[in-house]
């Protein structure tokens, strides 16, 4: 019997289904489907948090307390909707808001 030497995958069938490959059961590849959209919300949620914070720190490397003062109540929000969702601790965000203020008091 002749050795295969043309070690090719088919990447067009591997490349959707990949993962699918691990999960034994309907309801497993269906999670799994759920797990990679919710990781892409998520990634974007936490961009906007991070995207928030660099905002806020510019304005304060400014020292523009006018500007910081206008933009806290929508930097808390911000942070607070995050934190609602689970994307980071209640603690943390609340952490972040109490340095953030006491910052723009320094000013």
């Amino acid at each position: 019997m002749p050795k295969i030497k043309n070690y090719s995958i088919d990447h067009v069938y591997f490349s959707i289904y990949t993962v699918a490959f691990m999960a034994n059961t309907k309801s497993a590849i269906k999670r799994i489907r759920r797990i990679s959209r919710q990781t892409d919300v998520n990634k974007s949620r936490k961009s906007r948090f991070r995207s928030a914070i660099k905002k806020m720190n510019l304005i304060l490397d400014r020292k523009d307390k006018k500007e910081a003062l206008a933009f806290l109540p929508k930097l808390n929000s911000e942070l607070m909707k995050i934190s609602k969702s689970g994307i980071i601790k209640k603690q943390n965000a609340s952490r972040n808001i109490s340095r953030i203020t006491k910052k723009i008091n320094a000013l």
